[in-house]
């Protein structure tokens, strides 16, 4: 190779080298303006939320008075459903942050389970809104958002007293989510000093009517003398209602729920569920997207929310819209 070829040889890699440094240069300055126009240079913001399960008419009531509400300011809302699947929610809950989301509201699957997501978005500074049921680990959330389940539990225990002096009584859980332990703790404190309420099965339904109605039809088989059914919310009392109605269950038993939905007023009106506990979900999801907003403007907000409940039987529940929830 002659020196002139060498020449031409230096100058190509030479050039070559240029050429690499200034396209790491250009990708570098690209990421950084990309990461900066998503997170800083926006002018809307990104309201991330994660509910565990969206099967489930409460949570769509819930999400879509919070859905209204950021769209009326313009902003965006990234709604996502793990199916009852705690680490797949902890997974949601990294997309959110990559996504960008300045404020994320959770609605746990697991109240302890949830602890790898929380300290996720803490690391990230992002605030954590908590609605319909409680963390373990409050102190890695901003403000919790719920229904007084302790008490909707106590008006049920009240009013099942009120109509039967002694009962035998099965219990339908959610083990995994404070609500659902409040709820029926709420029931149990209440009759715990009166030996003629007896609990003679329990069994944990996820809050969901297709696992309720198979496990109660179990437990009709096994028990002859029922006479309460206590459900952690409405979808588990109807399936409890299905499960008897398919056995042709021939003993009246009393049946009550934790929500107020459209469904549980008008099995009450037609004598099939005996009381339902109200939520609120209008009001929750207006409550969660308030404190959001104040949270991003750096105001100071209320840790704790608890909405009162009010039990819905047959003798009032005239007073309340059959077609919508509360």
């Amino acid at each position: 190779m002659d020196e002139t070829d060498r020449g031409k040889v230096v100058r190509f890699f030479l050039a070559g080298s240029v050429l690499c440094l200034v396209g790491m240069f250009f990708s570098f300055y690209l990421k950084g303006f990309i990461l900066y126009g998503s997170q800083f240079g926006r002018k809307y913001k990104i309201i991330g939320v994660t509910y565990m399960t969206l099967n489930n008419q409460f949570y769509d009531v819930l999400n879509s008075e919070i859905q209204q509400r950021v769209e009326e300011k313009g902003d965006h809302l990234i709604t996502l459903d793990p199916a009852l699947d705690q680490e797949k929610q902890n997974e949601q809950i990294e997309y959110l942050i990559e996504q960008g989301a300045d404020v994320i509201i959770l609605n746990p699957v697991d109240w302890k389970g949830v602890k790898k997501g929380l300290e996720a978005a803490k690391k990230k500074n992002i605030p954590v809104i908590v609605v319909d049921t409680e963390v373990y680990d409050t102190d890695l959330v901003d403000v919790t958002i719920v229904t007084d389940n302790y008490q909707a539990g106590v008006l049920c225990a009240k009013d099942m007293m009120d109509r039967q002096k002694e009962a035998n009584i099965l219990l339908l859980t959610h083990d995994k989510t404070k609500s659902g332990r409040d709820r029926i703790q709420g029931f149990t404190d209440t009759i715990q000093s009166h030996n003629e309420y007896k609990i003679i099965a329990m069994e944990d339904t996820q809050g969901q009517i297709e696992r309720s109605l198979p496990k109660v039809e179990k437990m009709v088989e096994e028990h002859e003398d029922i006479d309460v059914i206590m459900s952690l919310n409405d979808p588990t009392a109807m399936g409890a209602l299905a499960a008897l109605d398919s056995k042709g269950y021939k003993k009246d038993v009393l049946v009550y729920g934790v929500d107020g939905s459209p469904e549980g007023k008008r099995l009450i009106t037609e004598s099939k569920m005996t009381g339902t506990a109200v939520q609120y979900p209008r009001k929750m999801g207006a409550s969660a997207i308030k404190a959001a907003y104040e949270l991003l403007a750096g105001k100071d907000v209320d840790k704790t929310v608890t909405i009162p409940v009010k039990l819905i039987t047959k003798e009032n529940v005239s007073e309340y819209d059959l077609e919508r929830w509360q």
